[in-house]
């Protein structure tokens, strides 16, 4: 499929180099050219590069891959080439003391829909750092990382959850976008025990067997 690449950062160079791995045609768009440049030439010799817009314009699915904020501004500016794309959002909202910057309990993911009118909004791959996503692929203990993957439209999760695949990992049904704010939030918890509190964070919750109690 055709990707459009919102940023030139880690995320998007970590994300992006799986699906030109799987063979996916990938657009990297950035406000600096020279940074766009040397992002697509090091993911590969088929990578083009150019403005957001023309990323925009390029992708069936846009990547997102911009901090908290940014994302919102360039999906104003972008609404028009947006509109009908499937438009993935990584940010995380966390600021000082591991805290949601969020307001009003209006998630980063369904702020970026609010600012592009007509996009399939889809949230994923906000979990981990980018570091884990160079990973080539993501298993654990033989066990491949789940992504939890929250959008409205049937057909844009479809896209997402193969895209979650081709990036070594399996996706899991988040439900709809409206619980995207869950997992920005399930974000913020898991940094602050990592980082503030050097936790196991994977250690909190028991296995599926035992989820709603022992016997069940």
């Amino acid at each position: 499929m055709r990707i459009g690449v919102l940023g030139t950062g880690n995320m998007a160079d970590a994300l992006a180099t799986h699906w030109v791995r799987a063979g996916h045609e990938v657009f990297v768009g950035g406000r600096d050219e020279g940074k766009a440049r040397r992002l697509a030439a090091r993911m590969g010799s088929t990578v083009r590069h150019g403005s957001p817009r023309a990323a925009a314009e390029f992708g069936e699915v846009v990547l997102a891959a911009l901090p908290y904020g940014a994302g919102a501004e360039v999906a104003r500016e972008l609404h028009t080439a947006l509109r009908g794309r499937v438009v993935l959002d990584c940010a995380n909202p966390v600021g000082p003391g591991f805290g949601l910057l969020t307001e009003a309990g209006v998630s980063a993911a369904e702020q970026l829909a609010k600012a592009a009118p007509g996009a399939r909004v889809v949230k994923a791959f906000n979990l981990c750092h980018e570091d884990v996503w160079r990973m080539n692929p993501p298993v654990f203990d033989g066990r491949p990382l789940a992504v939890p993957v929250c959008g409205d439209d049937d057909a844009a999760l479809a896209l997402v959850h193969t895209l979650v695949r081709d990036a070594g990992c399996e996706p899991v049904a988040g439900g709809r976008l409206a619980r995207a704010g869950l997992l920005e939030a399930t974000a913020a918890l898991f940094i602050g025990l990592w980082v503030g509190e050097g936790a196991d964070a994977q250690a909190i919750a028991p296995p599926l067997a035992y989820a709603t109690g022992p016997g069940h």
